[in-house]
């Protein structure tokens, strides 16, 4: 083959950006920025949660109709399930169907907006949804009354885009070899994310205390962080889509409505054109091992706020100790480890991953010291740590150039529905069935994401 055609092979094999074999093994600069745009969002998203049962006590106080209904529906479901009337179990209850709304509006918002980068560029879309978390953390910081609140947080669910698209730009950036780091440190950024910016809204949360208005100091906060995003991306992010290989039209990024907010489709891959069956076959399996993972995996992390407080007493304090240390393993195992998987091996890693979650469930639902607890945190943080990254990395792989961002919205689509649904019935059978019945139940279901990952060809 003569030299000129083997040079342009190789470009258009790295993505037109002039890579070749001699640098195909390093990660591109772009990713890193990713990495830190993303740490920082997720540092202003995950402050509000230990802020949570201070802010609704705080809207509690006001006359507002959209929180008594609300308050409502959480008494109503907790009489069903028999769980104690509790301040702290209403407040995760209250909690967790806000944060069950957001996730609902990702699993809405992110193949929409995954699609329409692939049109129109990852960093038009980038900014916008960038700008409409700024804006939800400004009407956070105006928010008197819950309703108001609440508004915040539907404008932030349905901007909330910037995860899929990071993950789009680094499917863009990298090589088959060095996808894979880029995927683990999207998951550095979450475990850091979820570690210190919890921290943060703790000191607001201290610093806060007894003052009217508890919410005004870290929405502006998040805002200034927000804000400093947006001018990092606009400033340092060079596109990643060039015109060249995007959609032609929108009519080609979203071929129908139903597409994007029909469950049934979305876990078809209806919207992801021109791929063989064998592959469209592959990519709803990965699909489905995704969402059940995370379906069983988010049940057990919102039910653990209560079997701690109930079996060892632990203290708002204590669960945060016990989340950060979820964290810690995390970032250490996708900093040291996952980063370090050589392509192609990223299957049997989740495989991995999803055989040692059986018995962390197991573990959890046993022990009755903080010991042997805190073992099974240890395996159930190593498995979210290598299972979500790695089949990341694996479905990034299909699909052509003009719809990686319609193929990565639509997976973490199906991640936020997962997360939405995920709590409510875990919740359901804890309160029903008890703890040991919740969390066995839970070990036995994830076989089946096990065996469907072990039976696939990827």
């Amino acid at each position: 083959m003569p030299i000129k055609r083997v040079s342009s092979a190789l470009l258009e094999k790295n993505g037109g950006k002039g890579k070749t074999k001699e640098n195909d093994d390093k990660s591109d600069p772009m990713v890193y920025l990713v990495f830190m745009v993303l740490l920082i969002d997720l540092l202003a998203f995950t402050m509000i949660l230990p802020l949570l049962p201070s802010l609704l006590d705080y809207y509690g106080e006001k006359e507002d109709g959209v929180y008594s209904w609300l308050l409502g529906k959480v008494s109503y479901f907790r009489e069903i399930l028999g769980a104690p009337d509790t301040r702290k179990f209403n407040s995760v209850l209250f909690g967790g169907i806000i944060g069950s709304l957001f996730s609902l509006l990702q699993f809405l918002a992110s193949p929409v907006i995954g699609a329409l980068s692939d049109v129109y560029g990852r960093k038009p879309l980038l900014l916008i949804s960038m700008i409409g978390v700024a804006a939800s953390y400004g009407i956070w910081a105006v928010s008197k009354n819950f309703t108001i609140f609440l508004l915040a947080r539907i404008v932030g669910g349905v901007s909330k885009g910037n995860v899929s698209l990071s993950t789009a730009i680094i499917t863009d950036v990298s090589s088959q070899k060095t996808r894979g780091r880029g995927m683990a440190l999207v998951g550095v950024a979450f475990s850091l994310g979820f570690i210190v910016g919890p921290m943060i809204g703790a000191g607001f949360a201290r610093y806060s205390a007894g003052q009217e208005g508890v919410y005004v100091a870290p929405a502006l906060f998040a805002l200034m962080l927000a804000v400093l995003d947006i001018v990092l991306v606009l400033i340092t992010f060079k596109e990643t889509l060039p015109p060249n290989k995007r959609a032609k039209s929108v009519g080609q990024g979203v071929t129908s409505v139903a597409a994007y907010i029909n469950p049934i489709l979305l876990f078809r891959f209806s919207a992801v054109q021109q791929v063989s069956k064998a592959d469209q076959y592959k990519m709803k399996r990965l699909g489905m091992v995704y969402f059940l993972f995370l379906f069983l995996y988010s049940g057990l992390e919102f039910s653990l706020t209560f079997l701690t407080h109930m079996r060892f007493h632990y203290t708002s304090m204590e669960q945060g100790k016990m989340f950060m240390f979820i964290g810690i393993i995390m970032a250490l195992i996708q900093g040291g480890f996952v980063r370090r998987v050589p392509s192609g091996r990223e299957q049997k890693v989740a495989l991995m991953g999803l055989v040692l979650v059986i018995p962390s469930f197991i573990i959890i639902a046993l022990g009755t010291s903080a010991v042997v607890f805190y073992s099974g945190l240890a395996l159930y943080a190593f498995s979210s740590a290598t299972v979500v990254p790695c089949l990341t990395t694996m479905i990034s792989s299909y699909g052509s150039d003009d719809q990686k961002g319609t193929l990565i919205g639509i997976f973490r689509s199906l991640g936020a529905l997962a997360r939405a649904l995920g709590p409510f019935a875990a919740c359901t059978l804890y309160w029903s069935a008890g703890p040991l019945v919740c969390y066995l139940t839970g070990a036995t279901l994830l076989t089946v994401p096990l065996l469907l990952l072990s039976v696939t060809k990827i």
